[in-house]
């Protein structure tokens, strides 16, 4: 669906070069959501990129156990309420293990957004380079990377990934082996969107121009594609982004993603599951967290790829006076209709105050377009001739 949207529209139309700043300013700051999420994702990074500090300024790290702050008695149920809250702890610690929540989470966000960042980078890059090679390629050129495309999207990631992990040797960084991974399977939906516009935008006649000129493949490809292909690349790139944190989570919930003691906020929820009554904070906590994040940066990239299409605010506009004009055209026919329908059983004329109405001993008014009758002539004492 996120192709569909980005894919031009308006019947295959290439899409317009990306606005500079001040114009995608504009067209963004009237989307108070798409702000909003923005700030929460930039608080969310920040977050990650500070890790170190804040669990400095805490006191505590995200491995150091603390036998003494959970209830052997009850199988390792935090002491204390909320988890555990305190004021070394400011969001408890976990079952069991007794490890600091607040350090696991916030070091977790760094693993987990720093995975999906990796990620789609290496999607966004794969995706460009082969899209654009399909295009600009020839037919044999195109019909290849067409194929192993088709090959790719056909191939289901999380299984994929499942195989892949777990023969995986463990002296591997697992946090590189899932970017890696990741980024080579997800890169089609990039490359169909490229090769599309790519190609709509080679038959433009300042593209001609330019391989008449003699210029070469790679200099038409970064000085009249690269900028047309900026908005829609750069809107399912803010797309993709939230994806990869839930493939991320998923297979780290599966047991095949980042291996402990590395906190991940998947992983966290995995050791959450048989905890989630006597402990609830501990699994509310990361479910809270990657449910916010994926929905902030789906907001936020939706805000995006609408202020980088130049094309969006005038359908909006002339959709929405469409709209306007057939909602007025309704209100006046269903005003008149009642103005009719109100007048329509006495006739015009037949209120209060009006003549009395045609009745015994009263001259029938003529019809309209009949002829009145002609009186019969009279003498002078008035009796008829």
């Amino acid at each position: 669906m996120s192709e569909a949207l980005l894919t031009a529209g308006g019947g295959g139309a290439p899409a317009g070069p990306a606005p500079g700043a001040r114009t995608f300013w504009r067209r963004l700051r009237p989307r108070r959501s798409a702000l909003l999420a923005a700030g929460v994702v930039l608080l969310l990074v920040l977050v990650a990129v500070l890790a170190p500090l804040l669990t400095a300024l805490e006191g505590q790290d995200p491995t150091t156990y603390h036998p003494s702050l959970v209830d052997s008695a009850t199988g390792g149920v935090p002491i204390g309420s909320f988890g555990g809250v305190s004021g070394g702890h400011w969001l408890g610690v976990e079952p069991q293990t007794g490890r600091d929540l607040f350090a696991r989470l916030v070091y977790g966000a760094r693993v987990s957004l720093g995975i999906a960042f990796f990620a789609t980078t290496l999607q966004v890059i794969l995706g460009v380079v082969l899209g654009l090679a399909a295009a600009l390629g020839n037919k044999l050129v195109d019909q290849l990377i067409s194929r192993v495309t088709d090959i790719t999207v056909a191939l289901p990631m999380n299984i994929l990934a499942l195989a892949l992990l777990a023969v995986a040797p463990d002296f591997l960084p697992r946090a590189v082996l899932l970017a890696l991974i990741m980024g080579l399977i997800g890169w089609t939906g990039t490359s169909r969107i490229v090769r599309a516009q790519a190609k709509s935008l080679a038959a433009l006649d300042h593209v001609a121009a330019a391989r008449l000129s003699g210029w070469s493949t790679w200099r038409i490809a970064r000085r009249e594609l690269l900028p047309s292909l900026a908005a829609p690349v750069i809107g399912y790139t803010v797309l993709l982004f939230p994806g990869n944190i839930i493939t991320e989570a998923g297979l780290s919930f599966l047991g095949v993603g980042i291996i402990p003691p590395t906190p991940s906020w998947g992983q966290m929820i995995t050791d959450a599951n048989t905890w989630y009554q006597a402990a609830p904070t501990y699994l509310l906590l990361p479910a809270g967290l990657l449910f916010l994040t994926v929905l902030s940066l789906t907001v936020f990239g939706e805000g995006v790829r609408t202020a980088l299409d130049p094309r969006a605010e005038s359908r909006l506009a002339t959709g929405t006076r469409k709209l306007r004009g057939r909602l007025r055209g309704e209100r006046a026919k269903s005003a008149a209709q009642a103005r009719t329908g109100a007048g329509s059983p006495a006739g015009p004329g037949t209120g209060a105050g009006s003549a009395a109405p045609t009745g015994a001993g009263s001259p029938a008014e003529p019809r309209s377009g009949a002829q009145a009758p002609v009186p019969a002539p009279r003498d002078d004492e008035g009796d008829v001739r």
